[in-house]
């Protein structure tokens, strides 16, 4: 079979060009980072040593290493820090140097304060007596270190050009066992860290992220070798049990179940479920040695905070027609693994240790794939992208041997190590709508937009339907740009229509796990006097105006109801809902109807934590394709002005002489969705600048 390695991206034209050896650092940073092969997200560490001037200008030698937190494929210079080497050399000579001490020490040889703190393997760079040093963790590589026969196979591929050091918790000692087992073996290219990864150096930078691509390649044609033997007798993973089912049954059935997940794997807060079915998941779950081989424990202990040690492996034999029973078996499965990891927690802790959410991070299914949690959906995606991760590395030592991951409290003393939690610390704190989702309906107009902005701007994943794709995607883009990837999702959605109302729902569920708010918004409006309203203006009102309503709040109901989370459903309403005016029978009267839908939906809803409540604005003319329709026309026409003396005439006739934005309406939605009006439901909130006729009463 044909071996696919890893490929050497340098380029030298590129690298020529960059002026500094800190640019030249971030460059080769970059390479190894863009290929998850060869090191995870956040995983791996690399360093340069220089020559730089101080503050009064003397030459010292600089060692430039990634500091804690960033990422090698998206880092850049800033987010290195430099140590005088002068400083850190004499820590060599010590017998023992505790994380403390460590972390305290380092701050102090750092050449500005600025710079982040340093990695946590800064020590391993500095001890080793090369200019240029890369630690990762490939794939091939970890398979070999995580293979019970790993440093036989090493000595097959490597000869004595390696190192082999056994697995002890990144810091002061493994630094020092590394450098010293490279001393002692002047034939040393690389160093093997048992369950952990790879290091390698160079005289260049070119020389050094080469000589990482070649290292990695050798192991990884030797494993292909071995793997394609096993693929070709069916062997992989012992061999398939299930086939997967057909790719539009797997997206039905997790849409379906996703919103339980969802509820059961939330404590205190919610969290984002996403869905996985690529080819590698699929060949996992379904094979023979999945349910053994995924409770081993982790495939690198730099995966742990964001896999937890084990995922939940469901044991459901794939039926597209038994989703009750794969609910049944999910819930129970649920419950285990939270008694298990809390029994976990038990046997390991120590004196101050709070104990984190104990649901799984990552949900295995037979014939479906892969369901991931976290607390957005950055973060679950990160969870599943370092499970493929897992199962490259499960592939390839168990094609060598028999797969071994830590100890169980190896396993906790770095899913609980302060100094990888600190990496934890760096996120963004989070804010009022962080974790939830917002569904929100005529999304690509103007109330909508605004609310939509307004709840991502304060952590919501935002739903934006509309029957205007195009320009929901629009809105959906910028907020992304501003936000981060897949906070909106812009869905094409017709309020009457059942079957469209049913798949943007399991769109949304799909693509975040369930939904937390609705906005009720998208709408119409019509004019004419009672005699001239047709039955087909009536029925179109209604339609849009009830019926779309109805729909909306009844399928948001559910799975609010099958998440068991509570929620928040606002509904833009009307003055109209209030107050009847003349020559709009058909728009006040469903606008009348939404009021009222919405009070028995929070008289139902209550017990569940489900409130609903209702905003009535007026006349809000900016963004609004209402406005820019007849509409405009025919209610100046009904009070005998011209469409553009419109907005001075509204704004006239309220009491507080002021016009209303969308903006203004969006800040209703935020309120009402927020925990400010937790114990507020069945309310109705006028935002029109006081309008006397339509005080409510």
């Amino acid at each position: 079979m044909e071996v696919i390695m890893v490929q050497n991206l340098w380029d030298s034209s590129k690298a020529s060009a960059l002026s500094t050896g800190l640019e030249q650092l971030v460059y080769r940073s970059n390479l190894l980072g863009a290929d998850r092969r060869v090191c995870n997200w956040g995983g791996g560490n690399t360093s340069s040593k220089t020559m730089e001037k101080d503050f009064r200008g003397r030459d010292v030698e600089v060692m430039w290493v990634k500091g804690s937190g960033s990422d090698l494929a998206t880092m850049k210079a800033g987010n290195f820090t430099g140590l005088r080497m002068d400083d850190i050399r004499p820590l060599f000579e010590r017998e023992e140097m505790s994380d403390e001490e460590m972390v305290a020490y380092l701050t102090n040889c750092m050449i500005d304060a600025k710079h982040p703190r340093a990695s946590i393997e800064t020590l391993l760079h500095a001890f080793l007596p090369f200019k240029h040093v890369d630690h990762t963790h490939p794939d091939a590589i970890i398979s070999l270190c995580c293979a019970d026969n790993g440093q036989d196979i090493a000595r097959e591929i490597y000869g004595n050009r390696f190192v082999w050091v056994p697995y002890i918790r990144p810091g002061f000692m493994l630094s020092k066992m590394i450098a010293e087992g490279v001393l002692a073996n002047p034939d040393a290219e690389l160093v093997l860290m048992e369950k952990h990864g790879l290091v390698t150096w160079g005289e260049t930078q070119e020389d050094c992220y080469t000589k990482t691509i070649a290292i990695i390649n050798e192991a990884e044609a030797y494993i292909e070798a071995k793997s394609g033997t096993q693929a070709a007798e069916g062997r992989v993973f012992g061999g398939q049990l299930a086939e997967p089912l057909e790719a539009g049954q797997r997206r039905a059935i997790a849409a379906e179940v996703m919103p339980l997940v969802r509820g059961l794997a939330s404590g205190e807060k919610p969290v984002i479920v996403t869905f996985d079915d690529e080819a590698d998941v699929l060949e996992f779950a379904g094979s023979k040695d999945a349910g053994g081989l995924s409770q081993i424990g982790a495939a690198c202990p730099d995966h742990l905070v964001h896999t937890k040690v084990v995922p939940l492996f469901i044991d459901w034999k794939p039926d597209a027609a038994d989703v009750t029973g794969l609910k049944e078996k999910l819930a129970a499965g649920i419950a285990d693994y939270k008694a298990r990891y809390q029994a976990y927690f038990e046997r390991n802790k120590q004196a101050n240790d709070a104990m984190f959410d104990a649901a799984p991070r990552v949900i295995l299914i037979p014939g479906v794939g892969m369901l991931n949690t976290g607390k957005s959906w950055v973060n679950s995606k990160l969870s599943g992208a370092l499970y493929h991760r897992a199962i490259a590395v499960m592939k390839g030592a168990t094609a060598l041997g028999r797969f071994v991951s830590l100890s169980e409290n190896e396993s906790y003393n770095v899913e609980y190590w302060p100094l990888e939690l600190y990496k934890l610390s760096l996120a963004p704190a989070e804010a009022e709508f962080s974790r939830k989702v917002a569904f929100i309906t005529g999304g690509a107009g103007g109330i909508g937009s605004e609310s939509a902005r307004r709840l991502a701007g304060e952590g919501a994943h935002v739903v934006l339907a509309d029957l205007n794709l195009e320009g929901a995607r629009k809105i959906a883009a910028e907020i992304n740009a501003q936000y981060g990837e897949n906070r909106a999702l812009a869905v094409k959605m017709d309020v009457t229509s059942e079957e469209q109302v049913t798949a943007a729902y399991a769109e949304t569920a799909l693509t975040y796990g369930g939904v937390d708010i609705i906005v009720n918004n998208a709408g119409l409006a019509t004019s004419s006097p009672f005699t001239e309203t047709s039955l087909k203006e009536w029925n179109l009102n209604m339609s849009v105006l009830g019926t779309g309503y109805f729909l909306v709040a009844r399928e948001a109901f559910k799975l609010m109801k099958e998440q068991s989370l509570g929620g928040s459903m606002v509904f833009i309403g009307s003055k109209n809902s209030v107050y009847a005016g003349k020559n709009v029978t058909a728009y006040s009267s469903a606008k009348a109807l939404e009021a009222h839908l919405a009070r028995c939906i929070a008289a139902e809803g209550g017990e569940l934590g489900i409130r609903v409540n209702t905003i009535l604005p007026d006349a809000i003319l900016q963004g609004s394709a209402i406005w820019n329709s007849n509409w405009r026309n025919e209610r100046a026409a009904a009070y005998g002005i011209e469409p553009d003396q419109l907005e001075e005439y509204y704004r006239k006739r309220t009491t507080l002489l002021v016009n209303i934005y969308p903006r203004d309406i969006a800040e209703g939605v935020a309120f009402f969705a927020s925990s400010k009006s937790a114990k507020t439901t069945g309310c109705m909130l006028t935002i029109d600048g006081g309008v006397p006729a339509a005080f409510v009463r």
